[in-house]
C-alpha cells in the first residue's frame, strides 16, 4: 500500500495517512497537472453553503484563455477546489479538463479546499468560514486553534469560542500547529519546567530552555521575564485552566491516572521515566545503613545533611497548611528553585565525567573509609 495514497495494487481504497500543519504540507501532496475527462470528475464537497455562483461560472465560461487546473481529490475523484472552473468547462463545450490530483485524506482535501476557497477566486462569506472551521474542528480536533484559523480565515479566538461549542474541554495533551510541531495545549507543565531549567542556569539561551521544556523561545522569554520580577512563571489564567483539568480528572478517575493525580508534576522532571518511586525516608534509612556513610566524617555530615532537607508528604501538607494566602507564590517559585538545586545535584551524580572533574578539582577534600 502507498504510505501517503492509502491505495494498494489491487486497487481498493483505503484511508490516506492525515497529513498535519500547513497548507504547504497539504500542497505538497498535488500531483502535476494532467487532462482528465470531465464526466470522470464527481461534485465537489464544497466549503461554500449556498453552492456554486452561477454569475461566477459564466463570467468565467466567457473568459479567453485557459484556466487554471483544478485540484481533484484522486481516491474519491470529487473535486476539491474549481467547480465554477469546470461549470465554465462545460458551458464552453469541452469534454476535458486540467486536473491536479490531490493525494491525501478526505478531511485533509476538504482542509485543502476551504484553504484555497480563502486564498482566491470568488470568496467564502464568513458564515461559510465559521461552518468549515465548525467542521475541521469536528473531524481533526489536534490540530491547533490558530492552524484552523488559517486554514478558514477566522481568528483564533473564533475557532476557540467554537471548539468549545462543539467539543467542549476535551483533554487533549497536545494540539498540532501550522509549522507541523506537537505543542501542550497548556504550557503551565513547560512554564515550570523553564523556570527550574533558568534557575540551574541563569545565562542559557532562550532556545535551549525553549527546547528541554517543550515550549516556543517566545514563551521561554515569558518565563526569564517574570522571574526577573519574582512573578509565578506560570499566568492565573493557566493556572486555573490546569486545576479545571485536575478536577474533571478527578471527576472521571481511571486506573491509569488514579496515582497520577496523587503524584506533582514536577516529578516528570526529577525522575525518571520507568523508575520506581519510593518513599525519601525509607531510602535515607537505607543509605545510613551504608558503612561508608555511617563510619567516616564526610558520610556522617551528608546523612545528616539529608536528614534536614529530605522532606515527605506528610510535611508538605504542614507546610502548604502554614503558608500565608499572599505569599503562595514566592514559596512555590522557592521551592521550584530549590528542586532545580536538586535536580542540578542528580544529573552531576549520575554524569561519570562531571563527578570525575569534580572529585579531581578538590582532592584534598576527599577522605577515605575507615
Amino acid at each position: 500500500m502507498d504510505a501517503i495514497t492509502g491505495r494498494v495494487d489491487a486497487g481498493r481504497i483505503e484511508p490516506a495517512r492525515p497529513i498535519d500543519g500547513s497548507p504547504d504540507a497539504l500542497c505538497s501532496l498535488l500531483s502535476e497537472p494532467e487532462w482528465v475527462p470531465i464526466h470522470l470528475l464527481r461534485p465537489a464537497d464544497s466549503p461554500r453553503l449556498s453552492g456554486e455562483d452561477n454569475h461566477h461560472t459564466e463570467v468565467l465560461a466567457e473568459l479567453g484563455g485557459s484556466l487554471p487546473p483544478i485540484i481533484v481529490h484522486r481516491s474519491s475523484m470529487r473535486v476539491v477546489d474549481g467547480m465554477h472552473r469546470m461549470r465554465a468547462a462545460v458551458i464552453r463545450g469541452e469534454d476535458r479538463i486540467r486536473v491536479r490530483f490531490f493525494e491525501g485524506a478526505e478531511a485533509d482535501a476538504f482542509r485543502l479546499a476551504v484553504t484555497m476557497n480563502v486564498s482566491h477566486g470568488l470568496p467564502l462569506t464568513l458564515a461559510d468560514r465559521r461552518a468549515a472551521a465548525s467542521r475541521i474542528l469536528t473531524a481533526q480536533p489536534h490540530l491547533s486553534d490558530r492552524c484552523i484559523a488559517k486554514t478558514a480565515g477566522l481568528s483564533p479566538k473564533t475557532v476557540s469560542s467554537l471548539r468549545q461549542q462543539l467539543i467542549g474541554d476535551a483533554d487533549e495533551p497536545v494540539r498540532i500547529g501550522s509549522d507541523g510541531r506537537a505543542r501542550p495545549v497548556n504550557s503551565a507543565q513547560g512554564r515550570r519546567i523553564a523556570s527550574m531549567l533558568f534557575a540551574e542556569r541563569p545565562n542559557a539561551s532562550l532556545r535551549e530552555v525553549a527546547r528541554r521544556a517543550g515550549i516556543s523561545p517566545a514563551t521561554a522569554r515569558d518565563v526569564r521575564m517574570r522571574l526577573e520580577r519574582d512573578e509565578d512563571p506560570v499566568p492565573a489564567r493557566l493556572r486555573e485552566a490546569e486545576q479545571g483539568w485536575h478536577c474533571r480528572q478527578q471527576e472521571q478517575p481511571t486506573e491509569e491516572n488514579t496515582e497520577e493525580r496523587r503524584t506533582p508534576s514536577i516529578q516528570a522532571v526529577a525522575v525518571k521515566q520507568g523508575r520506581f518511586r519510593r518513599n525519601p525516608t525509607a531510602m535515607l534509612a537505607t543509605l545510613a545503613h551504608d558503612p561508608r556513610l555511617r563510619f567516616t566524617q564526610s558520610g556522617r555530615a551528608l546523612l545528616m545533611w539529608f536528614r534536614a532537607h529530605v522532606v515527605n508528604s506528610d510535611e508538605c501538607e504542614s507546610l502548604i497548611r502554614s503558608v500565608p494566602e499572599h505569599l503562595t507564590g514566592r514559596v512555590a517559585q522557592l521551592a521550584r528553585e530549590v528542586a532545580a538545586e536538586w535536580i542540578s545535584l542528580a544529573n552531576q551524580l549520575e554524569d561519570p565525567e562531571a563527578r570525575r572533574a569534580l572529585l579531581a578539582s578538590a582532592p584534598e577534600q576527599r577522605e577515605q573509609a575507615l
